[in-house]
């Protein structure tokens, strides 16, 4: 045996794991979010065929669906199939509901809905649901954007080629232009020292 070999020690196995844990000079990002690039809007989205009546290009999309004596509203990603849902057969919902099927169960329906949505953190969709004037579905279309989901998906955004004249903002860039009026006024407000 060489003199140089020493037995492991435990300080030594932990002063091994130390170095090797501490982070180097450059930053590493571990994105723990699967939908991160849908809401950068750099992901694929399909395109589908062109000759389909509501189509398929949308990263998720709201789906109704009314039976005779339920109501069930569901948002689907095109890839994973459902993500989060709500229906009037849920105990929670139904023992609030006097009946199942009627305008206050879709309008109580759409607060639920948009609720989960925006805790799971989905605020943009596709809508090719149809909604007679006045009726219970563009009620329940109407509360669902009054609670924070929009029921329209921005386009994909497509990095421009070098000989494209038109070049759009990318979506991920924040611009003094695109702050709300309210925020303006509070950078102003504020004294610079």
């Amino acid at each position: 045996m060489s003199g140089h070999f020493q037995p492991l020690r435990s300080s030594r196995v932990l002063r091994k794991i130390k170095e090797i844990s501490q982070p180097t000079g450059e930053p590493v990002i571990i994105n723990r979010n699967p939908r991160n690039l849908e809401r950068l809007r750099i992901a694929h989205k399909p395109n589908g065929y062109f000759l389909e009546k509501p189509g398929r290009s949308f990263w998720h999309k709201l789906e109704l669906t009314v039976s005779g004596r339920y109501v069930t509203a569901e948002v689907r990603h095109f890839q994973n199939g459902p993500i989060v849902g709500a229906s009037t057969s849920e105990w929670a919902i139904k023992k609030h509901l006097y009946k199942t099927t009627d305008t206050p169960a879709f309008v109580n329906l759409a607060r639920v809905l948009a609720m989960r949505c925006l805790q799971s953190g989905i605020t943009e969709m596709a809508c090719n649901v149809d909604a007679v004037a006045g009726g219970k579905v563009e009620k329940f279309l109407k509360t669902l954007e009054e609670n924070g989901v929009k029921l329209q998906e921005p386009e994909r955004y497509v990095a421009p080629l070098p000989w494209d004249a038109v070049r759009h903002e990318k979506p991920w860039d924040v611009l003094e232009d695109h702050l709300q009026p309210a925020q303006q006024t509070k950078t102003e407000k504020t004294p610079n020292k």
